[in-house]
């Protein structure tokens, strides 16, 4: 099989002459192949010249003709311009071309007017793809890597046809960035519209629709003094003082905020929240799906059942800190005791549960030490838990799934008597993108006091906040 390649300027008269030469030879000879390639004529230089490096050729002038050795694994063989072109034409297949130079300039000319129009439709049909912008921060940390291929996907964004992924990590290199936007490429997702890395904030947060903050500066330890605290508080404050600014500044008003992480949860969405002052405090919740879940994993081993048939378990409180697992709405699918029913069938947890001792101790402990005993023992954050509180998360907030009950940290203030100026976990419910804070629930005096112990100590952390903003 002959194959040629044919390439020159897109208002070359020997380029035309060339490319209807071409195709008579293509319409008469079954094996004869032709390739076109049309450049502009203001990048044809440059083009020609990386061209003639890349395959150690030497030409000038349009048009430029070369064949693929087919046999030999597609390398190219340099033939030349339009009089090679044609008298290889004449001594190999008797075939020429006797086109006048009028007819040349008329078709040099309409390939000129058929190649920017084919540029204009392309350009059009580019500004027709509105993709959402999603935003990731702390972008080297596992638990974005575990991340995406899951979040580029219509169950998590219902509605979506194209999603722009924009990767900023403040302590990564760029050379590790780019490592990871050529992995998620080649996952050749069809959501995905592309993928652009950063290492500093010039331009962060520009026309976010959904943000997800990961860099949260590691695991707390529950020995820690308050001096180490403040200095950690110290540097989260700064760096999550200045999101929230750039938020304010660049994202869109519409903006979806998402905290994660294992430390200052809470306290990293308060930030926030008072930072981006024209965005709806509605817009920022610190993810307590993780927390939930391994609440719902901890119940499972002890009833020996799946944790996914235990539901509307609710997380209050601080969720990297002080919080309490509340079982008052839980309840169980698929129970194996003296009472059954269909898969629909759900019992309330607390009536199945004899144990209520072990509830308020064990229980609350086993669930406080789960995560720290995945992290000894992985040397890592557990990423993979951490992605699917965030993909619940998400879920619920873009409506593609239902919840009864989801417990998030948000603000709201005067909800169970809270206080002004702190986020704090509590049960949600989530309807046409918006979420609203269960009400309905029983505050005796023991969870009285740990709401209130929680609040406390969310105080506190505000304060060492905003102390470090006024010491060296």
């Amino acid at each position: 099989m002959a194959k040629f390649v044919l390439a020159g300027k897109t208002d070359c008269p020997y380029y035309a002459k060339a490319e209807l030469l071409a195709d008579t030879l293509q319409q008469c000879l079954p094996d004869f192949k032709i390739h076109k390639i049309s450049i502009l004529p203001d990048e044809w230089k440059e083009w020609l010249g990386a061209t003639c490096e890349k395959n150690n050729w030497k030409h000038e002038g349009s048009p430029l003709v070369w064949r693929e050795l087919v046999e030999q694994g597609g390398k190219g063989m340099l033939l030349g311009g339009f009089n090679d072109f044609l008298e290889h034409c004449q001594d190999y297949y008797g075939i020429t071309s006797d086109m006048t130079t009028n007819v040349m300039l008329s078709v040099a000319a309409e390939n000129l007017e058929a190649k920017m129009n084919l540029i204009k439709e392309e350009q059009h049909r580019a500004s027709l793809i509105q993709p959402l912008h999603v935003w990731i921060t702390g972008a080297l940390n596992p638990t974005c890597q575990v991340l995406i291929p899951s979040l580029l996907s219509p169950e998590v964004f219902p509605n979506v046809s194209a999603i722009s992924l924009r990767l900023l990590d403040l302590e990564g290199n760029e050379e590790q960035l780019q490592s990871l936007r050529l992995e998620i490429e080649e996952l050749a997702i069809s959501m995905l519209h592309q993928v652009t890395t950063g290492t500093d904030l010039e331009r962060a947060f520009r026309k976010a629709d959904v943000i997800l903050l990961l860099d949260d500066g590691g695991h707390d330890g529950e020995n820690e003094g308050e001096e180490v605290k403040k200095k950690k508080v110290k540097v989260i404050s700064e760096r999550y003082k200045e999101y929230g600014q750039l938020i304010d500044a660049t994202a869109k008003e519409t903006v979806k905020v998402i905290v994660s992480g294992d430390s200052f949860l809470n306290l990293r969405c308060s930030l926030l929240v008072d930072s981006a002052r024209s965005i709806d405090s509605h817009q920022f919740i610190a993810a307590a799906a993780q927390l939930e879940n391994e609440a719902k994993a901890v119940l499972g081993k002890k009833m020996r059942m799946r944790p996914s048939d235990i539901t509307d378990v609710i997380v209050w409180g601080n969720i990297s800190g002080t919080f309490y697992i509340d079982l008052q709405r839980a309840k169980v699918f698929n129970h194996d005791g003296p009472i059954t029913g269909p898969a629909f069938f759900s019992q309330p947890l607390l009536s199945i549960f004899p144990d209520r001792k072990w509830l308020e101790t064990d229980f609350q402990h086993l669930v406080r030490r789960r995560r720290l005993a995945v992290t000894s023992k992985t040397g890592q954050a557990a990423a993979t838990s951490a992605a699917n509180g965030i993909l619940t998360v998400l879920k619920a907030w873009n409506g593609a799934s239902d919840p009864d009950v989801l417990s998030s940290g948000v603000a709201c203030p005067g909800h169970y008597s809270l206080p002004d100026g702190i986020v704090f976990s509590v049960p949600l419910t989530f309807t046409d993108g918006k979420w609203s804070v269960v009400s309905e629930l029983t505050v005796e005096n023991e969870l009285k006091y740990r709401l209130e112990l929680s609040a406390s100590e969310l105080q506190q952390e505000k304060q060492f906040g905003s102390d470090s903003g006024t010491t060296e």
